[in-house]
């Protein structure tokens, strides 16, 4: 593959910038690219155009966002599912090396929610339930080997009982199956769920975090832990872009996104749909990366994911 090549101009950014979502439209990570695209112009001189790309688990998004030109006019939104792909080891590119992170703009845990009318109260509800009744129970999620996949392998993996993953193309598509009553139960972020909480139609029963979270409207929904379950995971969201990048578009563009994030109508935006800004600047947002690659490397081992996710993607090959 020959090297990419970008002329750079101390004018950057002279023209509006793309920024990809690598997943399905009302999803978290849509939900955050929109709340930046307000502010956009204001901070960064240019506006943001957002463009969808779901499928593969975020693959399809990132691998377009790793084959551009590293010239700033090209952007993705990132998250913990770019190092989990990577480890699968059937992705075009291997992101960690292809891509890097220009900013980390929030973290939180997903949370489990079923349907309000089921008739689970709580997680040993449930997995009482799915030991009565092995693989009855269906667990959608955001892709293969997505976090939200993890999450609910790790859950069935530590309960020692039989769930059913159903991938979808976004956390968007596994919401609307659930509401559907297509399946029992996902793994999603708060933020795509609030106003379902608030109307009744659906139900969280667990957080896998050590703490409970501080917004109100979730503050009563009990931990992982505290039901007797060691399931701890956070999801991160931030901003990545093709390695190789020049420093003088790389410095103006971290100071861009850096004041769309610390603007108070962004984060206002944010606690609206229930996130919270986590800001890091790229050394930092680099180390987590690696941090959370260590980890994560461990736990697809240690639950049987990987040949799980082999598994899944030979029966779609």
């Amino acid at each position: 593959m020959p090297p990419k090549t970008v002329t750079t101009t101390s004018k950057y950014p002279e023209k509006p910038i793309t920024l990809i979502v690598p997943f399905s439209a009302g999803g978290g990570m849509d939900l955050l690219a929109r709340a930046m695209e307000k502010t956009a112009t204001t901070n960064l001189g240019q506006p943001l155009i957002i463009l969808n790309k779901p499928g593969g688990g975020g693959t399809i998004g990132w691998n377009e966002l790793a084959g551009v030109a590293p010239d700033g006019y090209t952007i993705g939104i990132s998250g913990v599912d770019l190092i989990l792909q990577s480890l699968y080891g059937s992705t075009k590119y291997n992101y960690p090396t292809a891509l890097e992170p220009i900013v980390q703009i929030t973290s939180s845990p997903y949370v489990m929610v079923i349907q309000a009318d089921q008739p689970w109260k709580n997680v040993d509800d449930l997995i009482g339930y799915a030991r009565q009744h092995p693989g009855e129970i269906k667990i959608g999620n955001s892709g293969v080997g997505s976090v939200a996949h993890v999450l609910g392998e790790m859950l069935a993996h530590t309960a020692g009982v039989t769930l059913e993953s159903v991938p979808f193309r976004g956390g968007s598509e596994a919401l609307t199956a659930l509401l559907g009553g297509h399946i029992q139960a996902t793994f999603t972020s708060p933020a795509t769920i609030k106003d379902h909480i608030k109307n009744g139609t659906l139900r969280v029963i667990a957080v896998p975090s050590e703490q409970r979270l501080t917004e109100p409207i979730f503050a009563n929904m009990p931990t992982f832990k505290e039901q007797g379950l060691d399931i701890v995971f956070s999801n991160w969201m931030g901003v990545a872009v093709p390695k190789e990048m020049p420093i003088e578009v790389k410095n103006k563009l971290a100071d861009g996104l850096k004041a769309i994030i610390l603007d108070p109508e962004f984060k206002n935006k944010l606690e609206n749909i229930g996130l919270q800004v986590d800001y890091l600047p790229p050394k930092e947002a680099q180390q987590k990366w690696v941090e959370d690659s260590q980890k994560l490397s461990k736990i697809v081992q240690e639950t049987g994911i990987l040949d799980k996710f082999k598994e899944q993607r030979n029966k779609s090959n």
